[in-house]
C-alpha cells in the first residue's frame, strides 16, 4: 500500500504540472484518489480560478469507489470557502477513510485542512514527497505565500565561457532548438515574462509562446518591458498577439509590487545582463535556469551585469538542484543558497 501512495502521489505531482499555468492566483494542485484496495481510481487538478479544486476533480472522477479509500493531494486540503467550498467538505463527504498530502498550506485563511479532517476521524499524514513538490508545480505559489512578493525564474542561455552573445551582439542561436522549445512550452506556464527596454531596442523579441513551426500556443503570459523611455510604435511586443505592459521604472521591487497587483504569481525574467544584475542586487532571483551550449565565444556580452558585488565575499551564492541535458545543452537549476 504504501508504495502505491508514492505512485499515486507520483501521479498527482504529474497532473499538478499539466495544469501549472492555467490556476493563478490559485495553487496548482493535484490529487489521486485510491479505492479501499489502494488502486488508483481517479485523478484530478485544479480546475482556473472559479472552477473546483484537485480534490474535487479526483473525487468526480473516482465516485463512489472513493468510499473507505485514500486521498493523496500535494497540498493540504483546504479547510476555507472561497469561491468554491472546502475541499475538506468534498472528502468527508465522499467518505475517505485517509488523506495523505505533500505540503502543508501556509495560507493563514486556507489553512487547517489537516486538522478538519482528523476531527472528523480521517487518517491524516503530510510529508509524502514533500521536496518534490516544493520545486515543482507549487515552487512559485509558496513563494508567494512565504514572501508576499511572485517568485522570479531568471532564464538565460549562454556559451561554455558565459556569454549570451557575440562580440558584434548577435545571439541567434546559442541554445539548441531544443532548448528553445523547452523555454516555450515554460512560458506557457508562467504568468508573466520581463524584459527591459533595451532588450526591445536590440533585438524586437515577440516575448510569445510558440510551437516549433512558429505558430502561438494556446496560453501566453503578459508581456512586460521594464525602462524609463517609449518604445518604438512597431516594436513586436506591441503587437496584438498578447498583452503586454510598460513598466516606466528600473526598480526590480517596483516591477515586481506592479505585477503583484496584476495577480502573478510566477515570472521568468529574461531580460538581459543589465536587468539581471539588478534583479540579483536586489535580491529578487529566486532560481537560476540557465541553458549551457557546447560553444566557445571568446568575447562579447557577459550573462550578469553588476550585481553589487565587488569581492568575492560579496557573491550571490547558489546551490544547484538539478542539472540535465537539454538536447546537445546542459540545463541547470539552480537558487539561493539562503533558501536551502
Amino acid at each position: 500500500m504504501e508504495d502505491g501512495l508514492v505512485a499515486a502521489m507520483r501521479a498527482a505531482l504529474a497532473r499538478a504540472a499539466d495544469v501549472h499555468g492555467t490556476t493563478s492566483p490559485n495553487p496548482p494542485v493535484g490529487c489521486a484518489v485510491l479505492d479501499a484496495s489502494g488502486q488508483v481510481v481517479g485523478v484530478g487538478g485544479t480546475q482556473p480560478p472559479g472552477g473546483p479544486h484537485a480534490e474535487v476533480m479526483a473525487l468526480r472522477a473516482a465516485g463512489e469507489r472513493a468510499k473507505g479509500g485514500t486521498a493523496v493531494v500535494t497540498l493540504e486540503p483546504c479547510a476555507h470557502h472561497g469561491r468554491t467550498p472546502p475541499c475538506t467538505d468534498a472528502l468527508l463527504a465522499a467518505g475517505v477513510a485517509r488523506v495523505v498530502y505533500a505540503v502543508g498550506d501556509p495560507n493563514p485563511v486556507a489553512a487547517g485542512g489537516a486538522e478538519v479532517l482528523a476531527a472528523a476521524g480521517v487518517r491524516v499524514e503530510g510529508g509524502l514527497l514533500a521536496e518534490e513538490a516544493q520545486r515543482g508545480a507549487l515552487r512559485a505559489w509558496l513563494h508567494r505565500q512565504r514572501t508576499g512578493r511572485p517568485h522570479v525564474t531568471w532564464k538565460y542561455a549562454a556559451s561554455l565561457d558565459g556569454r549570451v552573445a557575440a562580440a558584434d551582439g548577435t545571439s541567434r542561436w546559442i541554445s539548441s532548438a531544443t532548448s528553445r522549445a523547452e523555454v516555450h512550452d515554460l512560458r506557457t506556464r508562467i504568468d508573466a515574462i520581463v524584459v527591459g527596454r533595451g532588450t526591445v531596442l536590440a533585438d524586437d523579441p515577440a516575448l510569445t509562446a510558440r510551437d516549433a513551426s512558429g505558430a502561438l500556443l494556446d496560453r501566453q503570459p503578459l508581456r512586460v518591458v521594464v525602462g524609463t523611455g517609449d518604445l518604438p510604435p512597431a516594436a513586436k511586443v506591441l503587437d496584438d498577439t498578447a498583452p503586454t505592459l510598460h513598466l516606466r521604472t528600473r526598480d526590480p521591487r517596483e516591477v515586481l509590487a506592479a505585477l503583484d497587483e496584476r495577480g502573478a504569481v510566477d515570472v521568468l525574467l529574461e531580460g538581459g545582463p543589465t536587468l539581471a544584475g539588478a534583479f540579483a542586487e536586489a535580491g529578487a532571483v529566486d532560481r537560476v535556469l540557465a541553458y549551457i551550449a557546447p560553444v566557445l565565444l571568446g568575447g562579447g556580452p557577459v550573462a550578469l551585469g553588476a550585481s553589487g558585488v565587488s569581492t568575492i565575499t560579496e557573491a550571490h551564492r547558489m546551490v544547484v538542484e538539478q542539472v540535465t541535458m537539454c538536447g546537445p545543452d546542459v540545463r541547470v537549476s539552480a537558487v539561493p543558497a539562503a533558501e536551502q
